[in-house]
């Protein structure tokens, strides 16, 4: 059975400013790419953690069956949110343990979804760092905010 991955990555020139994101869906079996597929896009107006969350939400979102992956990302911002944070914010009706509005509420909700559908195991790489699926979801994330940079 090959093992999926995705390499997700945000990048904002300028924060907030216009930003982009990017995704390396790549399904393996051992060391062998079996198949692989580039997703990218941005915003004109956004932020960087706009952008890492919206990399992970359109990598869930894209695969049209339940699906069991890897979902590898730079931001530490995510990974702990999807993996820690959400829980208590889901109890406290969306608030932080201020009792404060969560930031970007509609994306976590918006990723919250996504996931219920998959088997997800988050990773934590990190950015910049030469690890070459990453730079290359860097490199999307880049492609994806080209148009919006004036």
């Amino acid at each position: 059975m090959p093992e999926l991955f995705a390499y997700t990555d945000g990048a904002c020139s300028g924060n907030p400013g216009p930003g982009g994101w990017g995704v390396l869906l790549r399904a393996m079996d051992g060391d062998s790419i079996l198949k692989e597929r580039e997703l990218k896009g941005g915003a004109a107006e956004t932020t960087n953690n706009q952008m890492e969350l919206m990399a992970a939400i359109m990598a869930l979102e894209t695969l049209e069956k339940s699906s069991s992956l890897t979902i590898v990302t730079d931001s530490a911002y995510v990974k702990n949110g999807v993996t820690g944070w959400i829980f208590g914010w889901k109890r406290n009706g969306w608030k932080t343990s201020n009792k404060k509005p969560v930031k970007n509420v509609d994306l976590w909700q918006r990723l919250d979804a996504a996931q219920a559908r998959h088997r997800v195991t988050w990773e934590w790489v990190k950015g910049h760092a030469g690890h070459p699926e990453n730079e290359k979801a860097d490199e999307l994330a880049r492609a994806g905010m080209a148009p919006y940079k004036p």
